[in-house]
C-alpha cells in the first residue's frame, strides 16, 4: 500500500472501530424521524396549552437543537462528508469540525509531561457532573481549570485527552487543545509518520452555534495563531523538543467549524518531536487512570428510560390489581363482555396482570444490562421501542385517538428518547467495545480475535 493511500484509508483507521450495522442504521433513521414527530406535536399542542406557550418555547428550541438537528445532520453527513483524512476533525453529528493543525512524535507520558511544564491544565471528561459545572462557572463567571471540552472525532472516537489554558478565570475564554493518536502504520498525506495528531484553537466566547442552535463556545477564526501559541508553549517549556514545518500541508482555506464558525488557516503544519522528552508518570502527573472507558451519558440516560418503562409496567399492574373494574373494558374485546362469567374475566385480569409483572421485571433486568454496556440489551431495549412507536403510528395513521398530552404522549416521548440515546454514537460506541478490542487484537502479531 503506497504512502497516500494510507493516508487516505478511512478514518476510522485500521482497528479503532466497527462498521454500522443495519440495524444501527435503522435506529439511528427511526430516531430522526420520530425526532421530528415529536416536536411537531408538541408544536400542535401547544396551541392549547394557553399560557403556558411561553415555557414551550424551550422545550421546542431543546427539542430542536438537542434532538432533532444533531440527528438529521448525522444522518445526511454519513452521506456527504468525506470519510477520509482531510486535515479536519468531526462533530458528534458528523460536521466538519475544527482543522487539525499539528502533529506530533513521542509518547502519551511525554505529551502529558511537556503540556503540564507549560502549564496547561488537563481538561475532565465530559460527564453530567462536569457539564453541570461549566454552565454554572460560566454564567456565574467562576474560574473552572479543568472544564471539559466538547468531544470531537478523528480515526472514528473523539480525541484520547485535552488541555486548555483559562482566561480572565472564567471557561468562557480558554486556549484548548485536543490530542488524538494515530492508528498504528497510519501515514499522513505525503508519507510522513506521525504517533499523535492536535487540534488547538481558542474560545473567545459562549453562544449558539449556527447549525444545531446548540448553546456552545465560539472559537478565534484565526486558528492560525493558536496553533502557534501551542508549539510555541511546548517548545519553550522543553528545549529538547525539536520542530519542523510542512509548509502548505493543505490548502490556505476560509471555512467554517461545526458550530458555524468561521476558520482562516494558511495550511502550514508543525511536527513537534517529542521522543527526547522526559517522560513523567501516571501517578507522579496526576493522571486519571483509565478514563477512555468511562461509561458515557447518553448509556446511563438510556438505561434509565429502559428502566422508567419498566417502573411504568410495574405501576400499570398495581393499578389493575387495586382497580380491576377499571381496566376490565380495556382488556376485553368488544362486545364480549356479556358473554363471559365472572370467573372467565377474573382470570383473564389476573393472567394481563402476571404479564404485565413479567414485562416490568424482564425492562428493569434489562435496564441494568444496558447501563453495563451490554450491545444485545441495548439493541433489544431500543427494538421494543421501535415497535412501540411504530404501533403509535399506525393506529393514528388508521384513525385512531390522537396522541394527547394525558394519555399516550409520555410513553411515546419515553421510547423516543430511550432510541435518541441509545443510537447516539457515544451509546454505540461504549457498547462496541468488546468488538473494537477483538479488531485491536487481531491485528497484533499472535493476535487472534474472539469473534
Amino acid at each position: 500500500m503506497t504512502a497516500m493511500t494510507k493516508a487516505a484509508v478511512e478514518v476510522t483507521g485500521p482497528a479503532e472501530a466497527v462498521p454500522y450495522s443495519a440495524l444501527d442504521t435503522v435506529f439511528l433513521v427511526v430516531g430522526g424521524v420520530s425526532a421530528v414527530w415529536l416536536t411537531s406535536l408538541l408544536l400542535q399542542l401547544s396551541f392549547q396549552w394557553g399560557w403556558a406557550q411561553v415555557w414551550f418555547l424551550f422545550i421546542f428550541w431543546g427539542l430542536l437543537a438537542y434532538l432533532v438537528l444533531p440527528r438529521l445532520h448525522r444522518i445526511l453527513t454519513r452521506l456527504y462528508v468525506p470519510n477520509y483524512f482531510i486535515g479536519r476533525a468531526r462533530t458528534s453529528d458528523g460536521l466538519l469540525g475544527d482543522p487539525v493543525n499539528v502533529a506530533l512524535l513521542g509518547s502519551e507520558p511525554q505529551i502529558h509531561g511537556v503540556m503540564q511544564s507549560a502549564e496547561w491544565t488537563l481538561a475532565d471528561d465530559v460527564t453530567l457532573a462536569s457539564s453541570r459545572r461549566i454552565i454554572s462557572s460560566t454564567l456565574l463567571r467562576r474560574s473552572y481549570l479543568q472544564a471539559p471540552v466538547s468531544p470531537l472525532f478523528l480515526f472514528g472516537r473523539q480525541q484520547d485527552f485535552a488541555y486548555q489554558q483559562e482566561v480572565d478565570g472564567t471557561p468562557g475564554k480558554r486556549h484548548h487543545v485536543r490530542f488524538w493518536r494515530c492508528p498504528p502504520g497510519w501515514l499522513l498525506p505525503g508519507g510522513v509518520a506521525v504517533d499523535w495528531l492536535a487540534a488547538g484553537t481558542y474560545d473567545r466566547s459562549v453562544g449558539l452555534s449556527l447549525f444545531t442552535l446548540q448553546i456552545t463556545h465560539k472559537i478565534d477564526e484565526h486558528t492560525d495563531a493558536e496553533r502557534d501559541h501551542v508549539v510555541g508553549a511546548i517548545v519553550q517549556a522543553d528545549p529538547s523538543a525539536e520542530l519542523r514545518v510542512i509548509q502548505d500541508f493543505s490548502t490556505g482555506y476560509h471555512s467554517r467549524n461545526g458550530g458555524g464558525d468561521t476558520i482562516i488557516t494558511d495550511g502550514d503544519l508543525p511536527i513537534v518531536d517529542l521522543r527526547k522528552t522526559a517522560a513523567p508518570s501516571a501517578q507522579a502527573a496526576g493522571l486519571p487512570s483509565n478514563s477512555r472507558n468511562k461509561r458515557p451519558a447518553a448509556t446511563v440516560v438510556g438505561a434509565l428510560f429502559v428502566g422508567a418503562r419498566g417502573v411504568a409496567a410495574a405501576l400499570l399492574a398495581l393499578s389493575m390489581s387495586l382497580f380491576p373494574e377499571e381496566h376490565m373494558s380495556s382488556l376485553l374485546p368488544p362486545g364480549t363482555g356479556p358473554f363471559l362469567t365472572d370467573a372467565q374475566r377474573d382470570l383473564g385480569l389476573t393472567v394481563a396482570t402476571v404479564a404485565v409483572v413479567v414485562f416490568a421485571l424482564v425492562e428493569v433486568l434489562l435496564s441494568w444490562f444496558v447501563f453495563l454496556g451490554r450491545n444485545w440489551a441495548r439493541t433489544v431495549a431500543m427494538s421494543l421501542s421501535t415497535v412501540a412507536i411504530g404501533m403509535q403510528a399506525f393506529d393514528v395513521l388508521n384513525g385512531g385517538p390522537d396522541i394527547s398530552l394525558r394519555s399516550n404522549l409520555p410513553g411515546l416521548a419515553l421510547d423516543i428518547l430511550l432510541i435518541l440515546a441509545l443510537s447516539s454514537k457515544r451509546a454505540r460506541d461504549y457498547a462496541l467495545r468488546p468488538h473494537k478490542e477483538a479488531k485491536r487484537d487481531s491485528g497484533r502479531p499472535g493476535g487472534r480475535s474472539q469473534y
